[in-house]
C-alpha cells in the first residue's frame, strides 16, 4: 500500500524530481535543472532501493534528499511565489516529514 510503505514513496519521489530535471531541461535548456533533478531523484532512488532490499541508510539516503530539496525551494517559494518552487517545497515538506519520522523512530 502507497502510504504504508516508504520504499514506494522514495520511489515516487525519484521519478517526480528526476522528471521534474528532465522537464526544466527540455522546455529551457536549464543544466542546473536536469543536474539538480537527477541528483536528488538518485538519491531517493537509492535510498528506496536500500529500504527495500533491508540494507542500512535507505531511510537517511531518502531524508538527505528531502533536506537537499528542501534548502534549495524553500527560499525560492518565498521569494518568487512561483508555483514551481511552491510545488517543490511540498514536495520536499512531505519527505521531510515522512522520512524524519522514520529516522527519529530509529
Amino acid at each position: 500500500m502507497l502510504q504504508d510503505d516508504p520504499s514506494t514513496q522514495a520511489f515516487l519521489l525519484a521519478a517526480l524530481t528526476a522528471g521534474g530535471g528532465v522537464t526544466g531541461y527540455a522546455r529551457t535548456g536549464s543544466v542546473p535543472s536536469i543536474a539538480a533533478g537527477l541528483t536528488v531523484g538518485a538519491l531517493y532512488g537509492l535510498g528506496a532501493f536500500r529500504q527495500r532490499n533491508r540494507q542500512p541508510y535507505g531511510v537517511e539516503l531518502a531524508l538527505l534528499a528531502s533536506v537537499v530539496l528542501a534548502g534549495s525551494s524553500f527560499p525560492r517559494a518565498v521569494k518568487t511565489m512561483k508555483p514551481l518552487p511552491i510545488g517543490l517545497s511540498v514536495v520536499a515538506a512531505f519527505g521531510l516529514y515522512r522520512f524524519g519520522t522514520l529516522w527519529n523512530r530509529g
